[in-house]
């Protein structure tokens, strides 16, 4: 039993820990579109689809090239502005700036993120020509779309500098060819830092156009320190789907109902959420090359669009929320609570939600999410105390009873496993545990017990933005990220050979150098992962080496093995 104890654990961490530091999807191939853009009259392209030039056509990594342009009408301006100009609104979360061309968002910083420069964080990819910038406009018309896209838009305001106080920045053009469009951004700091309402409307002397709104490539600079990359992420007909590139590619369009429909990398997303849900989303991927890597490495994005109510007579106004901003429980919540499912943590969702609310509890009383984690890391080993102490006590039984186990497996060792007389052998040793109360599942079940909590804390170490840019203490200036000293998953590769040391074993010296070469192996898988990670399990083992010698010190105190805690039965029963 001990055997499929061991195997079991270092089966889940592996595949968990290898999957989190040297699995998580790389950055995807170049990826070749097709231009789908086509004469007016050949068949249109599809509403809300992303010029294909935005992929360019090649073999190798290319910078994006604009797609062939459309004509753009010459018809005189009758609302609009003089020249092209930067229009900024700031508030205390994000700078976000506008441009009066396309009347389109150019830059979105996050004020309370920063980048490894220290600068807050830009959301949107600055560097990225002949793309669509986020909310252009488009109609089913080519040449509507263009002018709309390149237009320049008469803004309600030069600047807002709004602070915790709601706003609202318009953006108005017309021509004397009958086209008008308008764009209402509503910032409701006060509610919803990273939520922006959007208003947007198209019509040719007075006949409302049906509206695509799209948002372009993002998010963010398309690569990151420990390898993810923007995916596709959409609540669609109650599923929660996340596309890589290559699922894009498979798949570019969906309709029907979706909660919300965007893109998100590990820490940070931007979605719509239409309302009503019924809509088309359509994605492009875009992979162009790293500014100034040596190597040619490329980075990618993901662009989409969205066309609230397809197929229906055009309403005149289209309108959208849009939540541009991090993956914290609390925004994603207020926003719309399927958004939380944005947050990445698996199965263990109805464990780890919990987790991540008394992690936060625990940080508003300590002030540092380093010994906020560490102070958890207690309580939960207290909470599997008892399961813990059955396992050992169970253990140390086995351990006890081995040699005679050993004897009886002996005596039978000349049968096959088939021959009749195996079947005395299992009577024997199954008498053998009832005489000594010993259980073969004694050291099993108790700790498997324990792993679904374990499992969840790993994830919520893994996902929690709360840790991003979060110091601990010496060099441990960000809990997301490694150690860059590799320090602490040296100290954590020696306690648990320590543990390893002491925990009691029925194995055989073959089986226990096997079982010796666990701490190296979970010492390189740690090398790489989050520090926080590394805190969690160097405590946790220091807790359980603690735990291995009081056990030991009542059993020899007693004279044996003592049965379980009064609170251990108690919770196993329960």
């Amino acid at each position: 039993m001990e055997k499929r104890v061991f195997l079991a654990i270092f089966l889940c961490f592996l595949v968990l820990a290898i999957y989190q530091s040297y699995f998580a999807p790389p950055p995807p191939a170049p990826v070749v579109t097709q231009n789908t853009a086509a004469p007016a009259a050949a068949t249109p392209p599809a509403p809300g689809a992303v010029p294909a030039a935005s992929a360019p056509a090649s073999t190798g990594a290319t910078s994006v090239a604009p797609a062939p342009a459309t004509p753009v009408s010459t018809a005189k301006v009758l609302i609009g502005d003089t020249v092209a100009r930067d229009i900024v609104v700031q508030t205390d979360a994000v700078t976000a700036t506008f441009s009066t061309q396309g009347a389109v968002l150019k830059s979105y910083r996050l004020r309370g993120y920063h980048d490894a420069k220290g600068e807050p964080l830009e959301l949107i990819p600055v560097d990225l020509i002949g793309v669509d910038k986020p909310f252009t406009v488009a109609t089913d018309n080519d040449q509507e779309s263009a002018t709309l896209a390149t237009a320049l838009y008469q803004p309600s305001a030069d600047q807002l500098s709004l602070g915790s106080q709601p706003g609202t920045l318009s953006f108005e053009y017309r021509d004397d060819s009958g086209l008008s469009a308008r764009k209402t951004f509503y910032f409701q700091p006060d509610k919803q830092p990273f939520q922006l309402n959007v208003e947007a409307s198209a019509d040719v002397r007075a006949a409302p156009r049906p509206i695509t709104i799209k948002f372009g490539p993002g998010i963010g600079p398309g690569f990151s320190a420990d390898g993810t990359t923007p995916r596709a992420l959409q609540s669609f007909n109650g599923d929660i789907l996340r596309l890589t590139p290559a699922d894009v590619q498979t798949q570019a369009r969906y309709e029907g109902t979706l909660r919300f429909t965007g893109v998100d990398d590990h820490y940070f997303l931007a979605v719509a959420l239409p309302n009503p849900p019924t809509a088309r989303a359509e994605f492009v991927p875009i992979t162009v090359p790293i500014p100034g890597d040596p190597k040619g490495a490329t980075r990618s994005f993901i662009a989409f669009s969205i066309r609230p109510d397809p197929g229906a007579a055009p309403a005149g106004t289209v309108k959208l929320r849009f939540f541009i901003g991090p993956k914290d429980f609390d925004h994603l919540r207020t926003a719309d609570s399927q958004l939380t499912y944005a947050i990445d943590v698996g199965m263990f969702r109805i464990i780890v939600i919990p987790l991540l609310q008394a992690l936060r509890w625990i940080h508003s009383f300590v002030g540092n999410w380093g010994w906020s984690i560490v102070v958890l890391t207690i309580l939960i080993n207290i909470l599997i105390f008892p399961f813990r102490h059955r396992s050992m006590v169970s253990m140390k039984k086995m351990q006890a009873i081995q040699p005679q186990v050993k004897a009886i497996q002996d005596r039978y060792a000349k049968y096959k496993i088939t021959d009749p007389e195996r079947q005395k052998m299992n009577t024997e040793m199954m008498a053998l545990y009832k005489s000594k109360g010993v259980s073969p599942a004694g050291g099993c079940l108790p700790m498997l017990m324990t792993m679904p909590i374990l499992l969840a804390f790993y994830q919520l170490l893994s996902h929690a933005i709360e840790l991003r840019g979060a110091p601990f203490v010496g060099w441990i200036h960000d809990l997301s990220t490694k150690d860059p000293t590799y320090v602490w998953p040296i100290m954590m590769g020696a306690t648990m050979f320590w543990q390893q040391r002491m925990m009691p074993t029925t194995a055989d010296p073959t089986q226990q150098k096997i079982f010796m070469l666990m701490p190296v192996i979970f010492t390189v898988m740690f090398l790489s992962v989050p520090s926080g990670l590394v805190v969690y399990w160097l405590v946790s083992n220091l807790l359980t080496i603690g735990q291995q010698y009081l056990t030991n010190h009542i059993i020899s105190t007693k004279g044996g093995p003592p049965p379980a805690p009064r609170v251990a039965n108690a919770l196993t029963k329960a």
